[in-house]
């Protein structure tokens, strides 16, 4: 049993990535978590944390698409060195703004944008290299894994950079982030690729229509990522609100704010392995549609919920919910797309994965102006169930993947 958990770890290239990913996304969410709480703090404003995780993830809407092609036409490796390079410099950067304290809500903006525009390149092409690491009967299980590092990451990450905040300081979260991503650079170097992409003739719109005409000659395609879109949008607001629920409804500060990102990690966490460990099998579009429904079920609880106790179980419940479901769709995506179209494809898919997450956190926060946090997250769920059940009821190709 523990070796289906565990079966992509057999890939030695797989294990090297997965250890550089996962210091590094311990760094990163030791800065999300300062970031956060102190653009709230700085400002005193829910709209502006909103505005924050927008200019995070904007860029991967604009720019995704083109790194998706830039992946299908490079060695992939490169445009990721490249994507590393480039936030961990905007992470020193926001370090030496702390250090010497003239530090800026703006600063804090405008670097959240460039390191949203390394991660628009850095995505497509991280997706796109990870199945060539393994075979495709380890692909779910790769993703699985590839999950549960990112959320044990985001379980340790918070725990550290709690400490690291109020024991040391904000400075040192952003500079210890930007060490972190040294360790995905070895591991970059480090790993043999088995496959390269060559080089195309083919402009960069040509190739861009090529991804998308791709997609729209399968299927269920354009549901998938319709349906990710959608996913991503509504659920997202739930994460960037923690601060605010920890301060204003839970009426605590930075420890009961890192228990709530602690308690949704180890839900993704416990969702990753149990994924991992049941394989790829069959009717997966049902599954994830009906963990769709229970998801917005879930958030609507937590909307409503007052205390500390149950507002984390939920959280745990979500967590592993959330995860199920990303896993079960972005594996069903995976075994589509080949190689040749990995990149393309994958950026679309990440435009839709990450770019509903920024539309779902500027409206939320701008909502935020005429309607309590509690109630944007309960009609968010509510919406969501909505979603899952029209899918499962009038979308029946991709309930039937």
């Amino acid at each position: 049993m523990i070796r289906k958990v565990f079966s992509a770890f057999k890939h030695r290239d797989f294990r090297i990535m997965w250890m550089g990913a996962c210091t590094s996304s311990i760094g990163t969410w030791m800065q999300k978590l300062a970031q956060s709480w102190l653009v709230l703090q700085l400002s005193g404003s829910p709209f502006l944390l909103g505005l924050d995780a927008f200019l995070g993830d904007f860029p991967i809407l604009l720019f995704s698409m083109v790194g998706g092609v830039v992946a299908d036409r490079m060695d992939r490796r490169k445009l990721l060195l490249f994507s590393q390079v480039l936030q961990m410099t905007s992470a020193t950067v926001l370090a030496v703004l702390f250090a010497t304290g003239v530090v800026k809500v703006w600063h804090i903006l405008c670097l959240s944008f460039v390191s949203g525009i390394a991660q628009s390149f850095g995505g497509p092409a991280y997706q796109a290299l990870l199945p060539t690491l393994v075979g495709p009967e380890d692909l779910k299980n790769a993703l699985a894994m590839n999950a549960a590092q990112f959320n044990l990451a985001r379980l340790i990450g918070p725990v550290v950079g709690g400490v690291a905040l109020t024991q040391l300081g904000p400075a040192w979260c952003f500079g210890l982030n930007a060490m972190s991503f040294l360790a995905v650079i070895v591991s970059l170097v480090v790993i043999k690729l088995s496959y390269v992409p060559g080089p195309s003739t083919a402009s960069i719109m040509e190739s861009m229509r090529g991804g998308i005409d791709f997609i729209s000659k399968r299927d269920a395609m354009p549901g998938l990522i319709v349906l990710t879109f959608l996913m991503t949008m509504l659920a997202g607001p739930l994460i960037m609100f923690l601060p605010v629920f920890a301060r204003d409804i839970l009426h605590g500060g930075p420890s009961q704010y890192t228990l709530l990102l602690s308690m949704s990690a180890v839900g993704s966490i416990f969702g990753a392995l149990i994924v991992g460990a049941l394989g790829q099998g069959k009717q997966q579009g049902q599954q994830a549609l009906f963990l769709l429904v229970l998801l917005g079920g879930l958030m609507a609880a937590f909307g409503i919920s007052n205390r500390l106790a149950l507002s984390c179980a939920i959280l745990v419940i979500t967590g592993a919910v959330l995860m199920g479901a990303f896993t079960t769709i972005g594996t069903v995506v995976q075994l589509i797309v080949p190689d040749e179209m990995r990149g393309r494809v994958m950026s679309v898919y990440n435009v839709a994965f990450r770019g509903g997450t920024p539309i779902g956190n500027l409206v939320a926060g701008g909502l935020t102006k005429v309607v309590s946090t509690p109630v944007i997250v309960l009609a968010n769920g509510m919406a969501l169930s909505v979603v899952g059940i029209y899918f499962l009821l009038r979308q029946k190709k991709v309930a039937a993947l």
